[in-house]
């Protein structure tokens, strides 16, 4: 039990940055709670496959909005991935919000690993859950073409 009490003492050394931690861990879950079901509910149905109109507007705007959309939806994933890994040792959707944030990252691959990660039964059911609330359908996954009209 003496690790215990040294233990104790070294938080107390710290109180400070165990208050800025909690402070942030509690600002983090109020964002994700809020910021993760309105993403995945404006989210189009067709946003995994090919021809999204999603990607298709994005194409038709000047090169310079282009960029500095690109640029704020990055730091905005960013932010959503650093609160999801935050929230697997904190109270939180930690899984759903490191979904969304690697949603909004640009990087070599990324849509093969978010169509896996989608396709995972735990996070699939997740957002299907939140789009039902919102009388929204459910997410087509490339496999899911074959139920297209």
């Amino acid at each position: 039990m003496d690790w215990l009490s040294e233990l104790w003492n070294r938080l107390r050394e710290h109180e400070d940055w165990l208050a800025w931690v909690g402070a942030a861990s509690v600002a983090t879950v109020i964002f994700s709670a809020i910021a993760v079901p309105v993403m995945i509910r404006r989210m189009p149905a067709d946003y995994f496959l090919e021809d999204s109109a999603g990607s298709a507007w994005m194409r038709r705007q000047h090169p310079v909005l282009r960029l500095v959309l690109l640029i704020l939806k990055n730091l905005f994933g960013a932010l959503l991935v650093i609160g999801g890994l935050i929230m697997f040792v904190t109270p939180g959707q930690g899984i759903l919000t490191l979904a969304a944030g690697i949603l909004l990252l640009n990087f070599p691959g990324k849509r093969r690993f978010e169509i896996w990660l989608v396709s995972r039964k735990p996070v699939n059911r997740a957002i299907d859950w939140i789009r039902r609330r919102a009388d929204r359908p459910s997410l087509l996954l490339p496999s899911d073409q074959s139920k297209i009209g």
